[in-house]
């Protein structure tokens, strides 16, 4: 059973930092490109940054660019988001995904909020 745990979010001024971590099991983690998303209310969910098996960066959106670092550890089933110079229009629930065989599989998210 494919499960994501994120973890790190939380409360954050603006110019702050955070960084998210998503612990994988289930599946064999280092086969597959992992991404990170986020979600504001009454908004379709956005991708924000992927990250290959070997880790190679092929995506990130425009508006995090420059800010924010996905990383991974495949010795420990674990993706990383490394949010820099956090803007109050960061604030959303942040989820990592795999895409399996067509298939999606999401974490529960963790809550991130920039705001002074």
């Amino acid at each position: 059973q494919v499960q994501f745990v994120e973890s790190g979010g939380g409360l954050v001024q603006p110019g702050g930092s955070l960084r998210l971590s998503c612990t994988a099991s289930g599946f064999t983690f280092s086969r597959w490109s992992i991404e990170w998303y986020r979600q504001t209310p009454g908004k379709q969910r956005e991708l924000v940054a992927r990250i290959t098996n070997a880790g190679i960066i092929t995506d990130s959106a425009d508006s995090v660019k420059g800010r924010f670092t996905i990383s991974r550890d495949n010795a420990k089933n674990t993706v990383y988001l490394q949010m820099n110079s956090l803007k109050p229009e960061d604030t959303a629930v942040y989820y990592c995904n795999v895409k399996i065989a067509t298939v999606d599989y999401w974490g529960q998210g963790t809550q991130v909020t920039v705001s002074s």
